[in-house]
């Protein structure tokens, strides 16, 4: 079993940053595929950035590429997710989540069997 807990989020105006981190628990987190997720008032649950386990190959989709890094921590248990020049649409409730080994489909939310229960994350304009 692991458990994800979330931190760093919170209000901020439009072109700031913020990192988003998630500790896990187990001591095997350097073999897990950690990603993250982000869901927006209204909206359904999608997919912002994985890591496979080794931390060779990162994935972002295209409305973060270039504004966010996702990066992790192994011998702290940690992901984050270091977002830049953050704008409105990025509020929502992000979400990390795991799973253990590799996958293809790291962008699909039924991959990942582990999640933490999220953090506010609310740009102003």
């Amino acid at each position: 079993q692991v458990q994800l807990v979330e931190s760093g989020g919170g209000l901020v105006q439009a072109e700031g940053s913020l990192r988003l981190s998630c500790v896990a628990s187990g001591r095997t987190f350097s073999s897990w595929t950690m990603g993250w997720f982000r869901q927006a008032p209204g909206k359904e649950r999608e997919f912002v950035a994985a890591m496979r386990p080794t931390g060779s190959s990162t994935n972002y989709a295209d409305s973060v590429k270039g504004r966010f890094t996702i990066s992790r921590e192994n011998a702290k248990n940690t992901v984050y997710l270091q977002m830049m020049d953050l704008k409105p649409e990025d509020t929502a409730v992000y979400y990390c989540a795991a799973r253990y080994g590799t996958t293809r489909s790291y962008t699909l939310q039924d991959v990942y069997p582990y999640w933490g229960p999220g953090t506010q994350v609310t740009v102003s304009s």
